[in-house]
């Protein structure tokens, strides 16, 4: 009778001490996502500013060739400015999305100004701003990747009891809008 006992007990036990690091190791693999998420999401920070140190320039250079186009270049610096006080990642994103369609329309008037087609400063600019956008591509792949690594861990178990206790929530993929998606689309080659 003793000796069943003594089973129980370290039954028990053992079952108390798994549950415990069970529990302790999703904790920590959930943290751990949690500053991977953050990192990564500095990382595209990071590449949105020097995207933003770009458009003074570019805006300069649009207005020496173009005096009637002052529209456009208001949306872009409105944009720009929103984009620079946006805090939260769904704002930032969203401000983000409306900069980028900003972007597109003025290069797209570069396009049909030849006095901006033949300007090397546009050019030089465009090309930085295309350069900028590729490494802001690369580090949103990271990012949701990182976001999709972590919303699955909360939705498994035993994640999502620690995520309702720990008021821990999903977060959203960066998204920079239709557009953007388009462009990241490979090119289809038709004979």
């Amino acid at each position: 009778m003793l000796t069943f006992l003594a089973c129980i007990v370290v039954g028990l036990f053992a079952v108390g001490a798994t549950v415990l690091w069970l529990g302790a190791s999703t904790f920590n693999r959930l943290m751990a996502l949690e500053a991977r998420c953050d990192t990564a999401f500095a990382d595209i920070d990071v590449l949105l500013k020097r995207r933003h140190d770009l458009i003074p320039g570019l805006v300069e250079t649009v207005k020496g060739a173009s005096r009637y186009e002052q529209e456009t270049l208001i949306g872009l610096t409105q944009a720009r400015s929103e984009a620079l006080a946006a805090v939260t990642p769904d704002v930032k994103m969203h401000a983000e999305s409306a900069l980028s369609a900003n972007i597109t329309q003025l290069l797209a008037m570069g396009d049909r100004l030849p006095e901006l087609k033949a300007s090397a400063q546009f050019t030089a600019l465009r090309t930085e701003l295309v350069d900028a956008d590729n490494r802001i591509t690369a580090a949103r792949r990271f990012y949701n990747l990182a976001i999709e690594e972590y919303n699955a861990t909360l939705r498994q178990f035993p994640g999502n009891l620690i995520a309702t206790r720990r008021r821990l929530s999903t977060r959203r993929p960066f998204d920079l809008g239709l557009d953007r998606i388009v462009a990241d689309e490979p090119v289809a080659i038709k004979f």
